[in-house]
């Protein structure tokens, strides 16, 4: 059986660059041209690797949360529910305007506009933020049980709360806010928590 021949590209490297072009552009600001330039490869070489441009977005997206997701998780450690809150919080604001990096985060800004064709982006990108909520949530709740929380606490709209904030200093963050006026954001969502 005849073997095809050997890509002549990095697979990695170009996931990293075509990763770094849909976070400044979004999904449907992403063209196919500015994409496969980015990656230094040919459309045949992109969807031999990725399928199609939709393939190859879900596969930045994971490469994203590779990269991104252990800030939460690590925060969500935190021994108290106010310093989790707070490493949430203080994290989305120092982070979201890294030099180096596009501003804001990927799952938020990803997806802000699109017309009916990216609907399924758009739930792909929803459910992943959601997912991110859970967590917070399942923290909260936790926190709840162990007296951390006051007895009267939603943890579920404490959990929409911090989320909502922290993809509003990521838009935030996409406009042009600078640190200093993210982190004051994220000290006033602070004020307003329960504990």
């Amino acid at each position: 059986m005849a073997m095809g021949r050997p890509r002549a590209f990095d697979v990695d490297e170009a996931l990293d660059k075509a990763l770094t072009v849909f976070w400044e552009k979004g999904y449907e600001g992403a063209s196919l041209s500015e994409l496969t330039n980015a990656m230094g490869i040919k459309p045949p070489s992109l969807y031999a690797a990725f399928g199609n441009k939709e393939g190859l977005f879900r596969r930045a997206l994971d490469r994203y949360e590779e990269m991104k997701g252990g800030s939460m998780d690590e925060a969500l450690a935190a021994p108290t529910v106010r310093e989790a809150a707070e490493r949430l919080l203080c994290h989305a604001a120092s982070s979201q305007c890294e030099k180096g990096s596009p501003h804001g985060c990927m799952l938020v800004t990803a997806g802000l506009a699109g017309g009916e064709e990216s609907s399924a982006i758009r739930d792909e990108l929803a459910q992943r933020r959601q997912a991110g909520c859970m967590k917070i949530r399942k923290r909260f709740e936790r926190a709840k049980k162990e007296g951390d929380l006051p007895p009267d606490a939603d943890p579920a709209a404490l959990a929409r709360y911090v989320s909502a904030v922290m993809n509003g200093i990521s838009v935030q963050a996409s406009g042009g806010a600078t640190k200093k006026e993210l982190q004051q954001v994220a000290d006033m969502a602070l004020k307003a928590l329960p504990v």
